[in-house]
């Protein structure tokens, strides 16, 4: 899947003292809102949701920061390079599910959570069904998924300082995690939330910018288009050169997807006012497709610079934004991108410490009938462990850290999307229904990885895992929930009927 690109590539030497100047003002930027987190951190409420103090803003551009991570900066438009217009179909379903998750999720996570005083995604699973045993296997679902993905972006994050700072890829790796753990411990979700509104509010600004730039280097949308089409027509057919199939599966698992990952959704528990919810739709997607601007238009400004013979073809995909930064806009300009991707990597990371901790501290206990006494104070620890554990993975030989990063959309989509976003929506789901939904996604995904890393067995072109468990794991939801259908009325308590009714 696409998220793997650029965790394992390389990045030129960004070095110059502009570049790195604007690096150590953001990263001083955010170890300042680290210490104002930890200020306000003094529950186990506060590092998990914020107190459900966030405003709808910060929501927004929380949830649009931890959706984008680095790729959107630095893969995607490797990828709009590479692959075409079909590339674009990862990025379409924004206003679509957007919408879904607003009216499926959304207000039902918050209103919950109210009631019933969650704090995790797993707890939202584990009330709807009356059972421990769903929500500890979604808590293993998402420990495994967690680690693999922070093991990819933290090797991103560590090829970034390498390429701002000059440094051994090691260090940078070390560097990276010590910032990011640093005012994740302290502050916890409230230091990563804010940390993604700054981050995202100057990336929605460089995005804009950096979009002028693509235009005015490349003539305009009609001077691109026309030199890619007198050169490689195939790259601006509806689905590039993806094919049909693999570019609807992006859009099925990216767009049904997006419903089942915890490090934007556990953001729902945040939010001050559910009353507001209204506006999310509208304000998540425009933030969207405005940072996806950049995405778009360096992807394709570059394709036409190559195909025009005014950039030599790139050694790999990856290096288009880098090089389009440092040949064609203002050197200050490209400091803000660069930094900016380090912050949203590290906002990712974050989130993804965030729900990690979750699992081990509460999520596993409450599934086993204990709960951990002092949740702040383990969940703190908890943080430190998987962050190290992480670093460790991230520094393993590449094409494993790219597996491990790769089936981590899919199997949070396969795990979640049917027992949470269709299971707050229907109320002959049954428990016995989302274990086995669960438990699909979760070997489905893990087996054909698997099998596809030590080249045993290889779908065939377009189809991928995470689109077949995504499907898998909803059929069997509904099979086997109407099998048990008659269990489905005891399993489901008061209070969340109605707040599914709502």
């Amino acid at each position: 899947m696409a998220l793997g690109m650029m965790q394992t590539g390389d990045l030129p030497r960004l070095a110059q003292p502009t570049i790195v100047a604007v690096a150590v003002v953001y990263f001083a930027i955010v170890a300042a809102i680290g210490v104002w987190a930890t200020r306000r951190t003094k529950t186990a409420s506060d590092f998990f949701v914020a107190g459900e103090g966030i405003g709808l803003a910060a929501l927004t551009l929380a949830a649009m920061s931890a959706t984008l991570s680095g790729f959107a900066f630095i893969g995607g438009p490797g990828l709009v390079y590479a692959a075409g217009l079909g590339a674009m179909f990862l990025i379409l379903p924004a206003s679509v599910t957007s919408s879904m998750t607003s009216w499926a999720l959304a207000k039902r996570m918050r209103l919950l959570g109210e009631v019933r005083g969650l704090i995790t995604v797993p707890d939202a699973i584990g009330a709807r069904y009356r059972s421990p045993a769903a929500q500890g296997l979604s808590a293993v679902a998402i420990l495994i998924a967690v680690i693999g993905y922070m093991a990819t972006n933290i090797l991103a994050l560590g090829l970034v300082i390498r390429a701002i700072f000059g440094t051994d890829l090691t260090l940078a790796v070390w560097i990276g995690m010590a910032i990011v753990l640093g005012y994740s411990v302290a502050g916890g979700i409230l230091a990563g939330v804010y940390t993604d509104v700054f981050q995202g509010s100057l990336m929605a600004v460089a995005s804009v910018l950096v979009f002028v730039y693509t235009l005015k280097v490349g003539g305009g949308m009609a001077g691109i288009s026309t030199t890619i089409l007198e050169n490689d027509a195939a790259f601006m057919g509806p689905f590039g050169k993806m094919g049909a199939v693999a570019a609807l599966s992006l859009f099925f698992v990216f767009g049904v997807g997006s419903m089942g990952q915890p490090h934007v959704i556990h953001k729902f528990y945040m939010l001050r006012d559910p009353r507001k919810l209204k506006w999310y739709p509208l304000l998540v997607t425009a933030a969207l497709l405005v940072t996806m601007l950049l995405y778009f238009g360096v992807g394709v400004a570059v394709k036409a610079l190559v195909a025009g013979g005014q950039m030599q073809p790139l050694a790999t995909a990856d290096d288009a934004t880098p090089l389009f930064l440092l040949r064609y806009t203002p050197v200050l300009l490209a400091g803000l991108v660069f930094s900016g991707v380090a912050a949203a990597i590290m906002s990712t990371v974050n989130s993804f410490m965030n729900i990690g901790a979750a699992a081990i501290t509460h999520d596993l206990p409450v599934a086993f009938g204990r709960r951990v006494g002092n949740e702040l104070l383990w969940g703190r620890i908890s943080t430190v462990v998987i962050s190290v554990a992480a670093a460790f993975l991230a520094l393993l030989p590449g094409a494993l850290v790219a597996f491990l990063g790769i089936f981590g959309w899919g199997l949070f989509a396969s795990t979640l999307v049917p027992a949470l976003a269709i299971g707050l929506n229907w109320e002959g789901a049954t428990k016995e229904g989302a274990v086995a939904s669960i438990g699909t996604g979760l070997v489905i995904t893990l087996a054909f990885e698997t099998l596809a890393y030590f080249n045993a067995y290889r779908f065939p072109t377009g189809v991928t895992v995470s689109g077949l468990s995504l499907v898998l794991s909803i059929l069997v939801f509904f099979a086997v929930s109407w099998m048990t259908r008659e269990r489905a009325a005891a399993q489901l308590d008061g209070d969340v009927k109605l707040v599914m009714s709502v």
